[in-house]
């Protein structure tokens, strides 16, 4: 697999590129945002740190998901919880704090990879037809949706999380399928960062019942009746504790 490493401290750059060549990765390693940008066409998997010499590496993954969607995981020394909730609503697949176990990075990527692949399998995530709910309109084939005729953009987990619970509109999905489904393994996936992504499908679609909470289970599609604040009238927010990683 070619992987496009994003990287400007050497001595860690050296390190990465080592440990995954040894697992039989190419891996081309680029220092500023710039050169990100022009090779990331050219990459199946993107590592990257946010400490870059001529962008913030936020706003260059921002850019790099308008031009495309690979997989990608921040390898960064920000470690504040509000740096991980940036970076995972930014479109980061996952997020790893310096420093870390070569061995959690590599188990990492690779259930990266497991859950890019089943999102490319015959089986889809969602259903095959367009789903309507109040004024949301869901395409799995287009992979798009709408509110009241306009279009959201989401990112590409978003859209999986939501293609999921619109694949059986009104039944519950637990949180250890939906991470199963959608990040490929349970274990290693991060209870909150699922809570992330579903807050960002309502901040997005500014329809909060889009996606109710279950309490101490998981999540169902909802039927949204227009504009609505943070929380859906399950008073659920996914962010403040109520359903955390622990919230089972």
């Amino acid at each position: 697999m070619h992987m496009l490493l994003v990287e400007d401290d050497d001595r860690m750059a050296q390190a990465l590129a080592t440990a995954l060549a040894r697992r039989g990765h190419t891996v081309r390693r680029v220092v500023r945002a710039a050169e990100a940008l022009r090779h990331a066409r050219e990459a199946e998997f993107v590592l990257l740190d946010l400490g870059l010499p001529d962008l913030d590496g936020l706003e260059l993954l921002r850019k790099l998901r308008t031009v495309c969607d690979l997989p990608l995981i921040v390898v960064t020394a920000r470690g504040e919880e509000r740096d991980v909730l940036q970076g995972l609503r930014a479109g980061a697949d996952d997020y790893v704090v310096k420093p870390f176990r070569m061995a959690e990075l590599i188990a990492r990527i690779d259930t990266v990879r497991r859950r890019t692949r089943r999102t490319a399998a015959p089986e889809p995530l969602g259903p095959e037809r367009r789903v309507r709910t109040g004024d949301v309109e869901i395409d799995p084939a287009a992979r798009t949706v709408t509110v009241d005729g306009t279009e959201i953009r989401l990112t590409r987990r978003e859209f999986d999380v939501l293609a999921l619970l619109a694949a059986q509109p009104g039944d519950v999905r637990s949180r250890e399928e939906i991470l199963d489904r959608i990040w490929g393994d349970a274990f290693l996936a991060s209870s909150r960062s699922l809570d992330v992504h579903v807050a960002g499908i309502r901040a997005k679609t500014g329809r909060a019942a889009l996606v109710r909470t279950v309490r101490g289970y998981g999540y169902r599609l909802g039927t949204p009746d227009g504009p609505d604040g943070a929380n859906g009238p399950d008073g659920a927010n996914p962010l403040n504790g109520a359903n955390g990683p622990d919230g089972r």
